[in-house]
C-alpha cells in the first residue's frame, strides 16, 4: 500500500461483534469521513479527509472501494475541493473545478459509477453565483448517495425473490454495504434473503490478491450473523461439482450494453464454472453501473494494478524477489454465462440490450 502524506483524523478503532448500520462513507460539515477498507477486519478505523487530493488518494489506494461506493466518494470529493476555490466570477469558479473533475477522473479505470458521479456534479454546477454554486454540488453529492442507498435496498429486495429456503450461495469479492455506500448489491440480495425468514448460507471466495472476500465479505456477513464459510478461489469447483451450491451472486464494476460484465478478477472463471455445472449465475448492480455507451465488455477499460499486490500479502512477501507478476484487477464475463442481472428497475434476462435513457 503507497505511503500516504494526507493528514488523518481517527476518532475510532473498534471491532463490532454485534450486527451494525456500516457507513463506508458520511459527509460531516465540509469533511468526507470513510471507513478505511483496507484495516478491516482487524481494525475499523474512520478517517476524515479535508481536501479533495485525499479522497482521490483513498480511492486509488483502496480505503474506499466497489463501484458505486467510489461513486459517492467522488461525488462527495468533488464537492470539498469546491468548497475552498477562491473565484470573483462563474467563469473563473468553472476554470479551478476542472482540474478537480479531472483528478477524480483519473483515480480508477473500470466502476462506471465514478464517471457518471464525475457526470451528475458537473452538470449541477448551476447557480446565480459561485456560493450557489457550491451549495448545489453538495446538495447533489448527498442526492447521489441517497439514490444509490434508495437503489440498493431496492434490487435487493427483488433478488431476494430468487433465494429459496435453505440455498448455499457463492459470493466473489465483496459487494455489501461497504461496496456500494448503501445496502449492498449481492450481500443486499442475501440480507433481503434472509430478512424474508429464509435460512441461508454463504459460501465466500478469498478474492486475491487482496483478500476482499476473506476481510470484507466474512466480516459484513457475520455482522449479519449468516452463516458464512471461506474457501480459496481455486475451491469453487469443487464445491459446485459436489452439488453444495445453489446459485452464484456477485456485484458489478460496469456493464455493458449487451449484458457482458466487467467484475472482480476471477468473475469469468465462476461464470464458466457455474455453466458447467448448471447452477444459475445472477449479477447483482444498481443502474448506475451499467454502461450502454459501451456496445460489448471487450470496450470496458481493465485497471491494471501494482505486482506487489500479487507477489505480497499485507506487505509480507510470498514470492521471490524480483519474479514477474500480473495483477489486472477485473475480468469481462460475456452475457452468455449470466442467468440474470438484478436492478432496482426489475430483473433482467437474455436478451440484455441496455439503451441509453
Amino acid at each position: 500500500m503507497p505511503k500516504q502524506s494526507h493528514c488523518i483524523c481517527l476518532f475510532s478503532v473498534i471491532v463490532f461483534t454485534r450486527p451494525m448500520t456500516i457507513k463506508a462513507i458520511q459527509w460531516l460539515d465540509n469533511k468526507v469521513r470513510i471507513l478505511d477498507q483496507s484495516k478491516l477486519p482487524q481494525q475499523q478505523v474512520f478517517i476524515d479527509l479535508s481536501d479533495y487530493q485525499d479522497v482521490v488518494l483513498a480511492i486509488k489506494t483502496m480505503q474506499i472501494r466497489g463501484a458505486p461506493a467510489i461513486g459517492v466518494a467522488a461525488a462527495y470529493g468533488i464537492a470539498l475541493g469546491v468548497q475552498k476555490i477562491k473565484a470573483e466570477n462563474k467563469d473563473q469558479f468553472f476554470e479551478r473545478l476542472a482540474p478537480i473533475l479531472d483528478a477524480f477522473a483519473t483515480a480508477r479505470p473500470t466502476a462506471v459509477n465514478l464517471f457518471q458521479a464525475i457526470d451528475r456534479m458537473q452538470k449541477a454546477a448551476r447557480g446565480n453565483d459561485v456560493s450557489e454554486i457550491k451549495k448545489s454540488l453538495i446538495d447533489e453529492a448527498k442526492q447521489i448517495h441517497r439514490d444509490e442507498i434508495e437503489a440498493t435496498t431496492k434490487l435487493s429486495q427483488l433478488g431476494a425473490e430468487l433465494i429459496q429456503d435453505g440455498f448455499t450461495i457463492l459470493t466473489h469479492c465483496n459487494a455489501g454495504p461497504l461496496a456500494t455506500a448503501g445496502y449492498g448489491t449481492a450481500l443486499g440480495v442475501i440480507k433481503a434473503a434472509k430478512e424474508q425468514g429464509k435460512k441461508i448460507s454463504v459460501i465466500a471466495t478469498e478474492t486475491r490478491p487482496l483478500l476482499q472476500g476473506a476481510r470484507l465479505t466474512t466480516w459484513e456477513l457475520k455482522q449479519e450473523n449468516i452463516p458464512v464459510t471461506l474457501i480459496t478461489d481455486s475451491m469453487a469447483g469443487y464445491f459446485m461439482s459436489q452439488g453444495k451450491i445453489n446459485c452464484v451472486i456477485v456485484g458489478a464494476d460496469r456493464i455493458a450494453a449487451n449484458g457482458d460484465v466487467a467484475n472482480k478478477i476471477g468473475t469469468y472463471t465462476l461464470a464458466v464454472l457455474a455453466k458447467e455445472n448448471s447452477i444459475p449465475f445472477y449479477v447483482a448492480c444498481p443502474t448506475s453501473t451499467i454502461d450502454p455507451s459501451l456496445a460489448s465488455g471487450a470496450e470496458i477499460p481493465i485497471e491494471q494494478r501494482s505486482p506487489e499486490e500479487v507477489t505480497h500479502i499485507q506487505g509480507i512477501p510470498i514470492a521471490p524477489e524480483g519474479v514477474n507478476a500480473a495483477n489486472p484487477a477485473f475480468d469481462i464475463t460475456p452475457h452468455k454465462y449470466i442467468t440474470a442481472i438484478i436492478t432496482e428497475k426489475g430483473i433482467i434476462r437474455e436478451p440484455f440490450a441496455f439503451t441509453p435513457q
